[in-house]
């Protein structure tokens, strides 16, 4: 299987986030407590030894600029899956034994703006030993959750903004240059500021795990409907704080502590907003989307930011494993979101 999650483009280079079929063989997929077979950290980091992350990003960008015929040979020997998919992911096309390919890969990667932003994405993550510790416990708690689990080859891209994320059987990579922080040039010169919070090197980890366990277990249930959606965006969210809980659930949320603030103190109001509208079962897809949506959710309250889904999702999620103190690897096989609802006895 193989997913990009995540694509954006402002111009020629980013654009709003999607999800299609390429072919019959190639899927792209939309993208507190651990209980039995995963312990509770308390704010630590689980145990794990830190993961190699294959530098693709690196090799690459060595043979477009020598262009030598040496290290093409090397990139095509060590890297065939990650040329396949990339190729796949920009170009549309996986021929790698036609020279047409590379022709293309070096001029795309060759536009000035592309190219910058290319060698600022290497010069950030030059050194990568924090992500492979923090990524390496993050997977370890996954595969103590999720014994049969298989975990990836890790790699690191750079898509030109477009796929964050590709998932491949059996490999896994991010693209460096969506994590360059909040105030990169280009990044205020094509997004609002409330997209530009996930695009920092605090989120490459968790987009890591998001990545592979969305592809290990996919969404199961209707898409339109408002509950299924927040129960499912609410496991992932819930799975990878417990993963890495160093990092704050506002920041997995892509909220600013004020807004985490403030869904905390109108979270009555939010669910009986949902309620009163009868929006919580109902399978309307333009409803449902407005609450996943990462721009401020005006359509609630001038104050609330986006995705107050998954936000929902989240505190439903807390209460049923409190309640019910199941593993998390029950928790991701059930797709009955009523009954985990029903369980989680919500009320705000």
């Amino acid at each position: 299987m193989f997913c990009v999650m995540d694509k954006e483009r402002c111009g020629c280079l980013m654009c709003k986030r999607f999800l299609i079929n390429q072919s019959p063989v190639i899927l792209l997929i939309f993208i507190l407590l651990g209980i039995n077979s995963c312990h509770i950290l308390n704010g630590k980091e689980s145990s794990g030894e830190p993961v190699h992350i294959n530098r693709f990003d690196k090799d690459l960008f060595q043979w477009i600029e020598s262009d030598t015929p040496e290290l093409l040979k090397k990139v095509v020997s060590d890297y065939p899956g990650m040329l396949r998919y990339t190729g796949l992911s920009i170009f549309g096309m996986n021929d790698t034994s036609h020279t047409v390919f590379f022709d293309r890969i070096i001029n795309y990667y060759s536009e000035p703006t592309l190219n910058k932003l290319y060698r600022d994405a290497l010069k950030v993550y030059d050194q990568i030993e924090t992500v492979e510790v923090s990524l390496g416990s993050g997977l370890h708690f996954l595969k103590t959750c999720f014994p049969s689990m298989q975990i990836p080859a890790v790699y690191m891209h750079v898509s030109g903004l477009q796929n964050n994320t590709l998932v491949a059987d059996g490999l896994l990579s991010i693209s460096i240059d969506k994590y360059l922080g909040v105030d990169y040039p280009l990044y205020r010169d094509h997004f609002p500021e409330y997209r530009r919070r996930k695009m920092t090197p605090e989120n490459m980890v968790p987009d890591y795990l998001k990545a592979w366990l969305i592809s290990e277990y996919p969404f199961k249930g209707n898409v339109r409907v408002l509950l299924d959606r927040m129960i499912y965006e609410g496991k992932i969210k819930y799975i990878i704080h417990n993963a890495l809980p160093q990092v704050l659930p506002e920041v997995l949320l892509g909220f600013t502590s004020g807004e985490y603030q403030w869904c905390k103190r109108y979270e009555k109001m939010i669910w009986n907003a949902i309620i009163e509208r009868k929006q919580l079962f109902e399978p309307d897809a333009a409803t449902t989307e407005r609450y996943f949506a990462e721009r401020p959710s005006d359509f609630l309250s001038d104050d609330a930011p986006g995705d107050l889904g998954s936000w929902v999702g989240l505190q439903i999620v807390t209460k049923y494993m409190e309640r019910t103190k199941e593993s998390i690897e029950t928790l991701m096989m059930n797709n009955d979101y009523q009954e985990i609802l029903s369980k989680s006895r919500y009320k705000p």
